[in-house]
């Protein structure tokens, strides 16, 4: 047992596909601290087991039914808020820095990101329920380094250039809203609004006196911005 507990590690476990829960399975069944207590094949499944079983760390795939894409961040994402204590690991096939970055916004303790390449290292697995069930957090080599270099290209963005406020409003500008409706959406004065947007079209080099045609441009770039960022079928 590792030091400090004096039960097995509960694990419940969620993939879509056959071959990697049956290698998931006999994987934990080598580990005396580590007892599996619920296999599922989707998202509903393991949202019952979850609530059956209470157990301190699921292991989910990024992608399965009945959400697909995303499907193991929302999971986890939910259980972040209801169930704080429960160690989360999320499998993916490939590097996608986009749902690394969704699964660790509220933090990283009890949190793993893994490639499934990195499952058949039995040693690498095992240390890995051990560490989110400890309250660690692990991150696939390969994933970092996209992290970086995401990092990296947010800074080149042209949007880097606006404060926390001018990106939300912004934002309110892509969805075709006023600047008297951001001002009360946002609750703030239309002046103060007024001068944001100005600043941030000076900001994003969209000068002249056509207002709307600026308005558009901005909220083009903006649009593609954060498309270009989200993971995918989000």
């Amino acid at each position: 047992m590792p030091a400090g507990r004096t039960e097995p590690i509960r694990v419940v476990i969620a993939d879509d596909a056959h071959v990697i829960r049956e290698g998931l399975a006999a994987t934990l069944s080598t580990a005396p601290d580590i007892e599996l207590v619920g296999i599922c094949s989707d998202g509903n499944e393991l949202s019952a087991a979850i609530a059956a079983q209470h157990p301190d760390v699921v292991i989910t795939d990024l992608r399965m039914p009945p959400g697909g894409d995303g499907e193991g961040i929302r999971i986890a994402s939910r259980l972040r808020k209801t169930d704080p204590d429960v160690g989360i690991i999320v499998l993916s096939q490939y590097v996608e820095s986009a749902y690394a970055v969704a699964l660790l916004k509220d933090g990283a303790s009890g949190c793993a990101y893994l490639l499934k390449d990195r499952i058949h290292d039995r040693e690498e697995l095992l240390s890995g329920i051990r560490a989110v069930a400890a309250r660690g957090s692990v991150l696939d080599p390969s994933v970092i380094e996209a992290l970086i270099e995401g990092r990296a290209r947010e800074a080149n963005s042209p949007l880097a250039v606006l404060t926390p406020r001018e990106r939300e409003i912004l934002a309110e500008i892509a969805e075709g809203k006023s600047n008297a409706a951001i001002a009360e959406s946002l609750v703030v004065t239309k002046r103060a609004v007024e001068k944001h947007v100005n600043s941030i079209f000076a900001k994003l080099n969209l000068p002249g006196t056509d207002s709307v045609s600026r308005r558009v441009k901005a909220a083009l770039l903006f649009l593609t911005e954060e498309q270009r960022l989200s993971p995918p079928g989000s």
